[in-house]
């Protein structure tokens, strides 16, 4: 137990985040991999805004606009 009590909330953030980055390379449809990779870059960008980590947080930020983009006004097409 004395692992997770070292653990920071930053930590779990980007954990969490490299496990939806990883999630969504084993789906084929692409709107499940949008979706839960904006989700990982959400969860780096909360993550790298907690360590003060620009350069980790700018492309994720822009990662993450690209992919609402494509995820709300690319739909279907």
């Amino acid at each position: 137990m004395d692992l997770l009590s070292n653990i920071s909330i930053a930590d779990i953030f980007g954990y969490m985040a490299s496990v939806f980055i990883v999630m969504a390379f084993f789906f084929s449809d692409i709107t499940k991999i949008r979706i839960i990779n904006a989700i990982g870059c959400v969860c780096f960008v909360i993550y790298a805004s907690m360590i003060d980590a620009w350069p980790v947080l700018i492309p994720n930020a822009i990662l993450f606009l690209v992919q609402f983009y494509y995820i709300t006004f690319k739909k279907g097409k």
